[in-house]
């Protein structure tokens, strides 16, 4: 019976996927899918940066968190002591984790467990990721009472997720074609509680944009960056999202300094065609040696100039090229260029390549 069920799910999601859902969309649709046969008093899906393991959009189900609670649960998100985070998991390859099978210890130090969930009449929470092909595209959180997550559960989640994580990755594949524009830079300064203590004209045009797809999306996005720039080593902290319209973000968080005690600025610009090639790279499933001639070609270089960069033959850089153009579904170099550099004009030549090559 539960194989059926993973069975007739998989087709599904894969309808799901060829139907052009976008991210957000699709994560909708397969939480409504899910819940008939794993119940949740809460869940929150969220598509996964593959480049930076950050969080870069978020659904919930039927019941949504308290909006008080969202700022700790981003906080507890991008702590490094807190236990099974997004980031943690992708990193390390795991597809399912229960908070039930952490040792007490694990368990007492969930700032999840003892600061949300248990105030909320919760307790048990089961997270799982959506990677496909070694790369993590998305994951999801499910929490209930009372009830701990079987192994009939976990098997059944096991058995549909990497088909969720291919569609996702074709969800971002196709929003990622589009969304890049010109815009001036946005700045916003956050205190040590989060608070937003300074917020340029432009930033709360971001801020009207994310509360667009849910309320107090911004304020939990600000607190994202806040954590992640305090938990990293340098106090810098990059993340990438998309707004209600469609439109990409690129994030960029540091410490601040001569400011007030850990004060953080966030940077928020729109992106360009340039800084979306190491998504697509990855959404077309290329392999590394075919992204590596990929930013190659990018840069203009001829086939032989390839070949002598890469120490490779003349023969096996026209092979991988057949195959990037067959994955891409393009003709031509030129081809190939403009889709992997959306929203940019057409050529070989490129200024800034730096997000890309990361």
């Amino acid at each position: 019976m539960w194989d059926d069920r993973a069975s007739r799910l998989r087709r599904e999601i894969i309808q799901l996927a060829a139907a052009g859902f976008g991210v957000s969309e699709l994560h909708a649709a397969a939480i409504e899918l899910v819940s008939r046969t794993v119940s949740t008093e809460l869940t929150c899906w969220a598509s996964i940066d593959p480049e930076t393991q950050v969080i870069s959009s978020m659904v919930s189900g039927e019941n949504r968190i308290p909006i008080e609670y969202e700022p700790r649960l981003a906080e507890a998100e991008y702590s490094m002591d807190e236990p099974h985070t997004f980031a943690a998991l992708a990193r390390r390859g795991i597809t399912l984790a229960r908070l039930s099978d952490l040792a007490a210890d694990d368990r007492w130090r969930s700032t999840r467990l003892h600061s949300i969930w248990r105030p909320l009449g919760m307790d048990e929470e089961l997270r799982v990721m959506f990677r496909t092909d070694g790369v993590c595209w998305g994951a999801a959180g499910l929490v209930r009472s009372g009830i701990e997550f079987t192994a009939r559960e976990v098997e059944f989640l096991a058995a549909i997720a990497p088909a969720i994580g291919s569609a996702t990755r074709l969800a971002v594949r196709s929003e990622a074609k589009g969304g890049t524009g010109r815009g001036r830079p946005a700045l916003v300064i956050i205190a040590a509680d989060g608070r937003l203590v300074g917020v340029t004209p432009d930033a709360r045009d971001w801020q009207e944009r994310l509360d667009a797809i849910a309320p107090g999306r911004f304020q939990v996005m600000m607190q994202v960056m806040a954590s992640g720039s305090h938990a990293a080593e340098a106090g810098y902290f990059r993340a990438r999202l998309r707004d209600a319209d469609g439109r990409w973000a690129v994030l960029q968080a540091s410490t601040l300094i001569g400011g007030e005690e850990d004060q953080v600025a966030v940077a928020i610009e729109p992106v360009t065609g340039d800084q979306l090639v190491g998504l697509l790279l990855l959404a077309y499933d290329l392999s590394a040696r075919e992204r590596e001639i990929c930013r190659e070609v990018i840069g203009g270089y001829s086939t032989a100039e390839i070949a002598s960069h890469l120490f490779i033959s003349v023969h096996t850089v026209q092979d991988h090229l057949k195959s990037v153009f067959a994955k891409v579904g393009v003709r031509s170099r030129g081809e190939l260029v403009a889709r992997l550099r959306p929203g940019n004009p057409d050529g070989y030549a490129t200024t800034d390549l730096q997000f890309a090559r990361l």
